[in-house]
């Protein structure tokens, strides 16, 4: 099984928003059985909490599902657990490693360094942008699942 795990810093907007998009795209490339996808948060500010209601409104209008998830935090096990950890921030990549304890692995990344657009997803929570959020989303996850294909050899 191959595991992927977005990280954000609460885990209510981006990393839940990004986590939906994968598991769709994993489902329509008939993936899923061997790809495995889950999202946390470098801060404990919402752990149990469902996706905020923006992430939830914007997925709903593609007809992506949030169901049974909820904000969790990032544990040191998630590094011996994961194939990929992928912030969505220098600073969530800079918690990372903190929090991890492993600043060189090559496992851990930003994701949209995998794109053009080589910058950090902009938090929907504080800039009100869910379409924004939405639109890098696709196109982040379009880019790792093709890392992974190939990388994999799926």
């Amino acid at each position: 099984m191959i595991r992927v795990l977005f990280v954000c810093l609460g885990n209510i907007c981006r990393s839940p928003m990004v986590e939906a998009v994968m598991r769709d795209l994993v489902e329509k490339q008939h993936v899923s059985e061997v790809i495995e996808v889950d999202s946390a948060a470098t801060s404990a500010w919402h752990i149990g909490e469902p996706p905020h209601r923006g992430t939830q409104d914007k997925l709903r209008e593609y007809g992506i599902s949030t169901r049974g998830m909820k904000g969790r935090q990032l544990q040191k096990t998630d590094f011996e657990q994961f194939d990929y950890i992928v912030g969505m921030d220098d600073s969530n990549i800079q918690n990372i490693h903190s929090m991890l304890g492993n600043p060189h692995s090559p496992k851990i990344f930003r994701f949209l360094d995998l794109t053009s657009h080589r910058k950090d997803v902009p938090d929907p929570y504080y800039t009100g942008d869910f379409q924004e959020t939405y639109d890098l989303a696709v196109e982040g996850c379009q880019a790792l699942l093709e890392k992974i294909i190939q990388e994999n050899r799926l």
